[in-house]
């Protein structure tokens, strides 16, 4: 989850170094560092917290003769850390002990134990806690071996074990930089005379959209000549050349005072851009890529949902969805869980993993899984070429376009609207569906962008009751049916942001234990079905009267026009009409801004939260 960049070109490499840095700060900030190769050297800086103390470094350092702002190689490094505590030391980068080679790492070396005593056991005194310093020594004699950086850097990712992207450069090398990657997110910038390497492409997309994804274990060279691609023993091999379709602004704020704030508001383009050009005029839905032929798909009996944090609730939306467009059983299961349990897949089982970068790592141990059972993997993601839908059957990208803040916000909208696209795309497929009523339901679905824009055009009665709210500790969310994983998703908004307790549950489940949670003025948000679901609708408002018998503060979120619960809200959020099944797309907006108003009253950092990065690429 760390963010990695990499640049040989004829700008200043410190500049276009810390640009990407900056950009990729969500994907970790305990610590950054740069380092440059120049006049035979490697110069390097790196302090632990935020960016900003790293920067402040190099100012105070800055000076005409100084090699760091002058060298045209370089790489960088944000950190979370995994190995080692957050300070100077344990910063990347990290070099020999000779000071030849300068590493910067992202993921985790499962055998860094063994590789560490085998280097104290020859005399190499190692200053840090981490594993990456282990590869720095190992690369050096390696390098002392074979002359040869990229051959050594082979040499070395044979040794390792675990999940790691590796970049390198070695001071007899001034315009050179080597990478490697297994499991773990690289890509690759080419432009004129110029070229990048970075953890995604936002870490070179103010110079170029043009982009180079690297297959698994594979080890890349850089140079001002171009770009030398070969597996870890040294055949050559291809990328995937592509086209990022977003630029730099897409990146930036926009004028709003945080991401995801901005992020927030970009929700009805994403869903829009989502749906855009899914359907033709005879009704049928295409995916992005389907590497699996439709009868394999009309055979399935299971679908089984993999995914994490947010994407999971996204899952537990989908199950409602599926289920009720393919009358396929559905499970949902957290992939940290999954192939631990010894799951039963078959060949006739379609595995759905739901991941916004394509590259958490306890996902695609699930895919990776899944595929060695036999089963097919479709693939929900919003980043292209990542590693997931690399290794899935099939991929169903969410074009949402970058999302920086770490607290998911618009991935989570387009992962659900994915959903619905891939209910219809197996009902209509298992003629569960004419033409018409795809299109009826696809119709539905264009106008949900309006629905979110609408509860985004006034956001004065959420601020209002974030400040209301903001000396509170204990938050509660109730649903039901699709308004369940709502409520989850809400209570994980505030506990990423706002660093308090907060739970969500069904609200048939109240009287089965969480009731006794219920005192005097708490707070509950309360997720009301809309009216096309009665039975649904009257047993919320009867759960509703429990807890406010009991004292609870009721805030429901229910349809506009909606009067049978007005007797029951002490603050009633309104939401525009919609089917049921799609209440989430406008039902998760309030509790978003809640949550982003409420911690940025209680001072936190609303784009990273303590504790967590966007990305989680080690398990």
């Amino acid at each position: 989850m760390c963010g990695i960049v990499g640049y040989v070109g004829e700008k200043p490499a410190l500049d276009v170094v810390l640009e990407g840095l900056r950009r990729l700060e969500y994907r970790g900030y305990d610590s950054a560092g740069v380092a440059v190769v120049a006049d035979g050297s490697i110069v390097s800086e790196k302090r632990a917290g935020k960016l900003t103390n790293l920067e402040k470094a190099l100012a105070e350092r800055a000076s005409a003769n100084d090699p760091l702002g002058t060298a045209t190689t370089g790489i960088g490094h944000t950190r979370w850390a995994t190995h080692g505590p957050p300070n100077d030391v344990n910063a990347h980068p990290h070099l020999s002990a000779d000071g030849s080679v300068a590493v910067i790492h992202n993921g985790i070396i499962e055998n860094f134990a063994t590789l560490r005593a085998e280097l104290t056991d020859a005399g190499v005194e190692l200053r840090s806690d981490t594993d990456t310093e282990v590869v720095a020594h190992l690369l050096a004699g390696a390098y002392g071996m074979h002359h040869d950086l990229a051959e050594a850097m082979r040499a070395v990712c044979r040794r390792l074990e675990g999940a790691f992207t590796l970049l390198a450069v070695q001071r007899d090398h001034p315009e050179m930089v080597v990478g490697a990657r297994r499991s773990s997110p690289l890509v690759v910038g080419t432009g004129d005379g110029e070229y990048f390497l970075g953890s995604d492409v936002a870490a070179f997309i103010a110079h170029t959209r043009d982009a180079i994804e690297l297959g698994q274990d594979q080890v890349v060279t850089i140079t001002r000549d171009g770009v030398t691609i070969t597996d870890f023993n040294g055949a050559p091999a291809e990328g995937k050349r592509y086209h990022v379709d977003w630029d730099a602004a897409a990146a930036e704020k926009g004028g709003y005072p945080n991401f995801m704030l901005k992020e927030i508001a970009d929700q009805p383009q994403a869903v829009a851009d989502t749906l855009l050009g899914r359907m033709d005029a005879r009704g049928n839905l295409a995916l992005d890529e389907l590497r699996m032929n439709e009868d394999e798909l009309r055979a399935i009996d299971k679908i089984v949902i993999v995914a994490c944090g947010t994407a999971y609730y996204a899952g537990l939306v989908a199950k409602y969805v599926l289920e009720h467009y393919t009358r396929i059983p559905c499970e949902v299961e957290l992939a940290s869980e999954f192939r631990y349990r010894d799951p039963i897949l078959t060949h006739r089982t379609l595995v759905v993993a739901i991941s916004q970068s394509g590259e958490t790592m306890d996902t695609l141990m699930a895919v990776r899984h899944a595929g060695e059972q036999g089963s097919r993997v479709l693939a929900i993601c919003n980043t292209n070429g990542s590693t997931i839908p690399r290794e899935s059957d099939a991929v169903l990208y969410t074009h949402a376009g970058p999302e920086i803040a770490v607290a998911s916000t618009k991935g989570f909208l387009a992962q659900v609207t994915a959903c619905y696209l891939l209910g219809l795309y197996l009902g209509k497929l298992r003629g569960d569906f004419f033409a018409d009523e795809v299109r009826a339901i696809m119709a539905q679905l264009g106008e949900a962008p309006a629905a979110i824009q609408q509860v985004l055009d006034d956001t004065s009665q959420v601020e209002a009751l974030a400040r209301e709210l903001a000396d509170n500790r204990v938050i509660l969310f109730l649903g039901r049916h699709v308004g369940f994983p709502v409520a989850l998703e809400g209570a994980l908004k505030l506990k990423e942001l706002a660093y308090i307790h907060a739970e969500g549950f069904a609200a048939g489940e109240l009287k089965h234990g969480p009731i006794a949670l219920v005192e005097e003025g708490l707070p509950v948000l309360c997720v009301v079905p809309p009216r096309g679901r009665d039975q649904l609708h009257d047993k919320m408002i009867s759960g509703i009267q429990e807890i406010r018998a009991r004292g609870a503060r009721t805030i429901c979120l229910a349809e506009e026009g909606d009067e049978t619960i007005v007797p029951y809200a002490d603050v009633l959020l309104t939401l525009p009409k919609v089917p049921v099944l799609l209440q989430p797309l406008v039902a998760t907006v309030p509790l978003q801004l809640f949550a982003c108003e409420l911690a940025t009253l209680m001072g936190h950092d609303v784009d990273q939260p303590r504790n967590l990065a966007k990305s989680v690429t080690v398990e």
